[in-house]
Parts: structure tokens; C-alpha cells; sequence
């Protein structure tokens, strides 16, 4: 039924502190015990890796000079929507979303992390050991998450 609609282009991060720990958030939309990483659509025209830096800050209050890039997935990650999902998100346009990955190490302390942003999106977050991120996510994001990892395994403690 899905399977011609396309993938929403967008963007992900996996934002390291100083300890090795990945930021998560807990999405404002969602009832269930879920955890993910900042992302979000890529706009026509914009690279992902300024689509990233973007997603991040309206997401997290967290500005550019806070984060260095330090590695981009080498290929792009897809994940499909359950099929309940698929005519509720994204005005029914679109299947899933295909993601460039960026593995970030933060810059700043918690006291630059703002999730009370204009249009927010968490309701909380925390730091999160990279090994418990597919647990912590959506059941349909689960693979994502683990390829996330495996795309990032050498830079990861």
C-alpha cells in the first residue's frame, strides 16, 4: 500500500558529551515510554549537514558553535512508518523517512541545552549510553538506530 510513496529526506544526530553519552528526548507527541535522537526533514535546496546543525538547534536550543561534526554516515538510513502512521504524518505524502546521519560531539555543558524552544519537541531529555539507544526508541526505529550504531561503531567508546 506504501510502497509508492516516497522517503521523507532528512537529517539525524547522535550527539556525544564529554563522557561518551548520547542526548535523547522524549518526544512531546508520543504517549509511550520513547527516547530518539534529535532529527528532522531536510528543506529543498539545504544540505543535510546545515539541515543537521538546524534540527538540532530548534530541537534543543543547542547552537552550532556548541558541536562539532565529527563523522557522517556513509550512506543514508531508511526507516518505513507503521502503516497507521502513514496517512497522520507528513500530510500522508510520504512512506518514511530516509536520513543522513551526523555522529556530533557537544562543545557546551547542560547548561546550553534549552528544549523549551519555540516549537518544542521534548518533553525531556538526558544522556543515554550509546548500547541502550535501541531499546529506548519506537519499535519501528529500532533497526534505524542499530545501523546508526554500526555506522558510528568507531568512534563510539
Amino acid at each position: 500500500m506504501t510502497a509508492h510513496l516516497p522517503y521523507r529526506p532528512a537529517a539525524g544526530i547522535m550527539l556525544l558529551n564529554a563522557e561518551g553519552k548520547v542526548f535523547v528526548g522524549q518526544r512531546l507527541d508520543s504517549t509511550v515510554e520513547a527516547w530518539q535522537m534529535p532529527q528532522g526533514g531536510i528543506d529543498k535546496g539545504e544540505a543535510a549537514d546545515a539541515a543537521a546543525l538546524r534540527e538540532l538547534y530548534e530541537e534543543t536550543g543547542i547552537a552550532a558553535h556548541l558541536v562539532e561534526i565529527v563523522a557522517e554516515a556513509p550512506e543514508t538510513l531508511d526507516y518505513d512508518l507503521p502503516a497507521d502512521l502513514v496517512g497522520k504524518l507528513w500530510k500522508g505524502k510520504y512512506r518514511g523517512q530516509r536520513q543522513s546521519w551526523f555522529l556530533m560531539r557537544f562543545l557546551g555543558t547542560d547548561a546550553d541545552v534549552a528544549i523549551d524552544t519555540p516549537h518544542p519537541e521534548f518533553r525531556s531529555w538526558k544522556w543515554a549510553e550509546p548500547s541502550e539507544l535501541p531499546d529506548m526508541i519506537v519499535p519501528f526505529k529500532r533497526e534505524l538506530y542499530q545501523n546508526v550504531l554500526r555506522a558510528f561503531a568507531d568512534h563510539l567508546a
